[in-house]
């Protein structure tokens, strides 16, 4: 049974029809109205009475406030609800299935949170004196210990802290190796495939290289022929950033070829880890011949990627590269004592040095070690194996109704062009409007660029057969709906709190402040 035969008509005939009641509160059943907190016109109004102090002046100095705070009063109750009937307006993945593509936003295990907030965990400070903190050091280095074995690399750095860091992190490292070599100043130029992820050439900018794009071959994967072609005409390359599984949700099946090209001309293999999440227990980067690869704790091991924080981006390191490692990092000595190593032993000249003030983000080691013994080996190798089952599922579901980009299965992620809107007159932000009236946020849209139109959909390994076909329902019903050139699509979302805004105005003209408007002129 689909969601329309459950009373949530979404059919044309019935949008804007006389069957929908208009409330005199604005609310829609158990979705309240909400305005602006400054529209509640409750300036002269406070939540607390506080007497006036007597017999005591301020000490302030001329620094006593002259003029009004200009926010108005609420009381507690009103306050509480304000927030709450706030958060209704949100999507979360705790109400259904976030289809965002290259984010990875699943389920977040409650038994996570319940650890990181241990006291031991949640509570310590970083300037604590290490004796104190043995416990979290211990933690520290048994999740590195799980990190290297995951991805067969000898060394990691635990200190950057998100994925753009990572990349950072392991640029860095290869920028360090080349300098050592004698050879930053003539190798310049690093390869980025144009299914790479977007922070890929800018990491890249950032550390002083001149990028050099790898295009695409009609695969989705990387052109060979092109590859080739730019390591045969120069000697200048210092590496390749390559995402793999790449943006289009694709293995590169070359992947032992592209590393020895790279490492024949001299550069090294940095690798993306952002979707480690689709081969996680299945391959280790490090038999592919990768030397630097970052990895999104708060993707591939538990808290759902965005909003902020908190992130983590641990950055794998070749024995080519481990010499060149940042400091802090952990090592334990013979009599178990473990210590964070805040100056490095090694010659000033060959390391790195320092990323960041602290080790990393504590809370994100405590729930990714937690993720991975509740899960054991076993478990993370299903892990992938079933992110990638759910999401050839959605493209077995959807294909006959919407256009694969690319012919095959595909990996954690599926990806659909907007070739089946051809002369319908629908675009692909219909659709994702369209699914906002159908209560779930929109999948990934236009990216990866190198796809017209994309919509990019990852389902991750935590939705069930029957949350994939709630999804699969609505979709596909939208999908015939373009199909037949079903011009109400145009206008969605209707049944959102706010209708469709024009979101390329508000992006480049954004009103940040609340004004109140100007007073009517009384008639005369």
């Amino acid at each position: 049974m689909t969601m329309n035969t459950q009373g949530r008509p979404t059919s044309p005939a019935h949008i804007d029809g006389p069957d929908i009641p208009q409330t005199v509160s604005g609310s829609k059943g158990l979705l309240q109205a909400e305005p602006l907190i400054f529209e509640t016109e409750r300036w002269n109004a406070t939540g607390v009475d506080l007497p006036e102090p007597k017999g005591t002046g301020h000490r302030l100095g001329g620094l006593g406030r002259k003029q009004k705070v200009g926010l108005p009063g609420l009381s507690e109750p009103e306050a509480m609800r304000h927030y709450v009937r706030l958060s209704q307006k949100n999507y979360a993945i705790d109400l259904g299935l976030f289809p965002l593509g290259s984010c990875t936003m699943k389920h977040n295990p409650r038994l996570n949170e319940k650890i990181a907030r241990l006291a031991g965990f949640a509570d310590i400070h970083p300037m604590q004196p290490q004796a104190t903190v043995q416990g979290a050091l211990e933690l520290i280095d048994e999740l590195a210990s799980w990190l290297k074995t995951l991805t067969g690399m000898p060394a990691v750095a635990m200190s950057p802290k998100a994925g753009a860091h990572g990349e950072l992190c392991g640029m860095l490292a290869i920028r360090k190796a080349l300098e050592m070599r004698g050879e930053l100043s003539r190798r310049t130029r690093v390869l980025v495939p144009a299914s790479a992820h977007g922070t890929n050439p800018a990491t890249a900018a950032q550390c002083g290289f001149v990028v050099d794009e790898i295009k695409a071959g009609p695969d989705g994967r990387v052109n060979m022929e092109s590859l080739r072609e730019k390591l045969a005409v120069t000697d200048d390359v210092a590496g390749i950033m390559l995402t793999n599984p790449n943006t289009c949700g694709l293995f590169e099946r070359d992947i032992r070829e592209i590393a020895d090209l790279i490492h024949e001309a001299g550069g090294y293999f940095y690798c993306d880890g952002a979707n480690f999440n689709a081969i996680v227990g299945r391959v280790r980067p490090g038999d592919l011949g990768v030397d630097a690869m970052h990895i999104n704790l708060h993707k591939t091991f538990s808290t759902p990627h965005g909003g902020g924080g908190p992130g983590s981006g641990p950055t794998v390191l070749s024995e080519a590269l481990a010499p060149y490692a940042p400091v802090p990092f952990v090592v334990c000595d013979e009599d178990g004592v473990y210590q964070l190593i805040e100056e490095d032993r090694r010659a000033a000249e060959q390391t790195m040095g320092r990323m960041v003030a602290f080790h990393g983000q504590m809370g994100m080691f405590v729930r990714a070690l937690t993720y991975m013994l509740s899960h054991g080996a076993d478990g993370l190798k299903q892990v992938a194996e079933d992110a990638v089952l759910n999401a050839n599922y959605i493209q077995a579901r959807l294909k006959s109704v919407m256009s694969p980009a690319f012919d095959g299965y595909c990996m954690h992620e599926a990806l659909f062009s907007d070739a089946f809107l051809d002369e319908t007159g629908v675009e692909t932000i219909d659709i994702a409007k369209a699914l906002i009236d159908e209560g779930y946020h929109p999948m990934t849209m236009y990216f990866p660029l190198v796809v017209h139109g994309a919509m990019l959909i990852e389902p991750t390994e935590t939705e069930s057969r029957a949350e994939l076909d709630r999804f699969c329902d609505a979709l596909e019903a939208i999908a015939k709906r373009a199909a037949a050139g079903d011009e109400v699509l145009k206008g969605a979302p209707y049944l959102a709190p706010m209708r469709r805004l024009d979101e390329t105005r508000a992006a480049r003209k954004p009103v940040l402040k609340w004004t109140a408007p100007e007073p009517a002129m009384a008639a005369e």
